[in-house]
């Protein structure tokens, strides 16, 4: 696996840990975190140059992490935030299809 990857991976379970830290302390809310990242992932889709020179399934890796974040933020409970697999599946059954695909 490419070196990028690992570090990416971790560097988003440790916003996921943060994130869930802000909520524990009361910094934050889960919705408050959750709508911060609903509008960052609906402004990554409305960028031109994501729906004009992207495939779909370039668009779905740039907004992943977004949407892996909200999954972190949406099922983190006492025992912590799932493990990247779990979350990344999660991802992966939560996301639409695209007009281009049958």
């Amino acid at each position: 696996m490419n070196t990028a990857n690992l570090q990416l991976e971790g560097l988003l379970m440790a916003v996921a840990a943060i994130n869930q830290a802000l909520v524990a302390k009361g910094v934050l809310t889960t919705a408050e975190i959750d709508r911060a990242l609903t509008i960052t992932e609906q402004t990554a889709l409305g960028d031109n140059r994501l729906t004009e020179d992207m495939s779909p399934a370039n668009r779905d890796a740039v907004v992943f992490p977004v949407r892996l974040l909200r999954i972190a933020n949406n099922t983190a409970g006492d025992r912590g935030v799932p493990a990247f697999a779990e979350l990344a599946r999660m991802v992966g059954e939560t996301k639409g299809r695209h007009n281009d695909q049958e």
